[in-house]
């Protein structure tokens, strides 16, 4: 079965790994500008999303944003959840903030990765000249299927005092990412991938990961492959990261290893992400925080909100722009000046936004 499924699946994602850098076309465009969907999110998405719509005035990028306030407060509201969904469909690409998880609202984010099949979420944790760190010369990608797994919130209390978690994984999902992983290295001339799981006491699940991983790596001669326990892949994380390259993992694994990983590189606030569907690319933060006890200070690191920005350009052709504000972070962060909390200075979200539009050739 497994080639059965891996023969229209290979044809498909291999024409499209050597066609374009992006697994999807570009969003919705109206008179040369093209229409993107905002989600600012819960606690400080609005003003780190603030940062990105003063960069792309001052810059006089051609993109509309359609702003759909969808937070905490309208959990119950359906319309927006709705709207939401409808927006992205219709624009093909989202910058998003982070959702807060509280009580129910976890499962508006789980619907909008299912309902949109956003399958594949990127996470790319690089050292950076000027961000002080215990480690130097990281570069990993971390690549997580998305929809399906521990984290698809399938649990039920079948007695009282009695919880059950349905992890679910198949097969055609697994070889859906794993295929996706493979493709992302050869389209970005990376040299291996590691597959992370714990197979060795979910011998079915996870086994099947595994072995679905190990069948597509066939097909990829020139990409070295191997695997890892996720336990000892935390350890490693923490000892020699430099090992890592591009690594592929069910949902929940890959919630914890982009979290670490952004740790060693400086923290949630200067790591950007990705997520692809078939016909949907969203960009947000890395490292899914709502710090909700700062909303309103101003005090929050904008740059991976800023950074997830210009690679939403980069997706959308505009890699001019999107190049000069990566450039432009990456000369604040070195000069060092101008750093807010999570970097150890005083500065406030408004205040990096400055450095950055200072910085723009």
């Amino acid at each position: 079965m497994l080639k059965t499924l891996l023969r229209p699946l290979s044809a498909s994602l291999h024409c499209k790994a050597l066609s374009s850098n992006s697994p999807i076309k570009p969003g919705t465009k109206y008179g040369g500008r093209s229409t993107v969907t905002l989600i600012p999110g819960d606690g400080v998405g609005p003003e780190i999303a603030e940062s990105v719509t003063t960069i792309f005035k001052h810059m006089s990028i051609p993109v509309e944003f359609e702003t759909i306030p969808l937070t905490k407060n309208n959990l119950k509201d359906e319309g927006a959840f709705e709207a939401a969904i409808t927006s992205l469909q219709r624009n093909g690409v989202g910058l998003k903030g982070v959702l807060n998880r509280s009580g129910d609202f976890r499962t508006h984010n789980l619907e909008l990765r299912g309902n949109l099949d956003m399958y594949a979420n990127i996470v790319r944790c690089k050292s950076i000249k000027g961000v002080g760190t215990r480690h130097d010369g990281i570069d990993l990608i971390a690549i997580r299927e998305n929809t399906e797994g521990e984290y698809s919130g399938l649990e039920h209390e079948s007695v009282p005092g009695v919880v059950e978690c349905l992890k679910v994984i198949t097969e055609e999902k697994s070889l859906r990412i794993a295929k996706f992983a493979f493709d992302y290295a050869l389209q970005h001339n990376r040299k291996k991938v590691t597959c992370i799981h714990k197979a060795n006491i979910m011998k079915l699940s996870d086994g099947l990961f595994k072995r679905s991983c190990e069948e597509v790596s066939k097909l990829y001669p020139s990409i070295e492959f191997d695997s890892q326990i996720i336990d000892n892949t935390c350890q490693q994380l923490v000892i020699n990261p430099q090992q890592f390259d591009v690594m592929v993992m069910p949902n929940l694994y890959g919630n914890l290893v982009s979290n670490l990983a952004a740790g060693l590189v400086g923290g949630a606030g200067l790591v950007p992400s990705k997520s692809y569907g078939e016909n949907i690319a969203v960009f947000e933060p890395g490292a899914r925080h709502t710090w909700m006890e700062m909303k309103g200070m101003y005090v929050a690191n904008p740059i991976a909100m800023v950074l997830s920005s210009a690679f939403m350009l980069k997706h959308l052709a505009l890699d001019e722009y999107g190049d000069k504000i990566i450039s432009a972070v990456e000369r604040v962060l070195e000069k060092g000046t101008c750093r807010t909390r999570d970097l150890g200075g005083n500065s406030t979200t408004r205040e990096m936004t400055r450095a950055i539009l200072d910085h723009i050739a």
